[in-house]
């Protein structure tokens, strides 16, 4: 079996290369591959593992760590773990209602500020409370 190869096309002349990370999803490709010799096919995996709970506490140990087994916050590898956890919830959905609708910036929850507030606001529109005027 040849291993799958997929090509990622965005706008390049029209958004910088900042805005995507390549190492991330080449990440997230390693790991599925790791995961299916270890684990078997995805699919089997489908209605018997809770998907979003397994997403959350990678997003749980990436903030916080698990200080009773040693393991250290921020590691970003959780957040490469999590991100595989929504793409297989989204390929193998476990929530009763899942469906796909695109939703614009009216429908948006926003972002988190670092100070604590929701902001659907350009960045450049924020400001760094870290930032001495």
């Amino acid at each position: 079996m040849s291993a799958p190869s997929f090509e990622i096309v965005y706008p390049i002349g029209q958004v910088p290369e900042s805005e995507f990370n390549v190492e991330f999803v080449q990440g997230m490709a390693n790991r599925m591959v790791m995961s299916y010799f270890k684990y078997g096919l995805v699919a089997e995996a489908a209605g018997k593992f809770d998907f979003i709970e397994s997403l959350e506490k990678r997003l749980k140990l990436y903030k916080e760590g698990d200080p009773e087994k040693g393991i250290a916050a921020g590691n970003t590898e959780w957040l490469i773990d999590a991100a595989n956890f929504a793409m297989i919830e989204f390929t193998h959905p476990g929530h009763p209602e899942a469906h796909y609708h695109p939703t614009d910036s009216d429908e948006s929850p926003g972002r988190m500020t670092v100070g604590g507030e929701w902001t659907v606001e350009k960045n450049t529109d924020v400001s760094n409370p870290d930032k001495v005027s």
